[in-house]
């Protein structure tokens, strides 16, 4: 379920983090389901439970997720998951658009490539 990339500018938890919230956006964890404990997902991933915690603890600063005492970690009902989604997508839209510049694809194709874009999802 989970896909940790070692070569990526984010850092593990990070990237743990944003599955998750790709997960529920996505439909694949619903509101009170159950995640897998830290110690399970860590051992899978074969990384160090501390990185799964700090992701949860974090999710759940977020109300993305809540914890139950001796039951585990859960999917909060959360109505505003979108706004996350927004938040990322503009993130990995500003780094790729950097990345395009720091490659000489010039500001007008960019502008190009957003309008073509646009159009294709308004007509779709």
């Amino acid at each position: 379920m989970f896909l940790i990339k070692p070569q990526s500018k984010d850092a593990i938890y990070i990237q743990i983090k944003k599955q998750i919230i790709q997960f529920i956006a996505l439909n694949i964890l619903k509101p009170d389901d159950k995640l897998p404990s830290v110690r399970n997902l860590a051992s899978d991933l074969g990384i160090n439970p501390n990185t799964v915690a700090k992701a949860y603890e974090e999710l759940e600063e977020e109300g993305i997720v809540y914890t139950l005492a001796k039951k585990g970690v859960f999917v909060s009902r959360n109505d505003n998951i979108d706004d996350f989604i927004v938040e990322e997508s503009l993130n990995e839209f500003k780094y790729i658009t950097k990345k395009c510049l720091k490659n000489e694809v010039s500001k007008e194709v960019l502008i190009d490539i957003v309008e073509t874009c646009v159009k294709e999802d308004l007509n779709a």
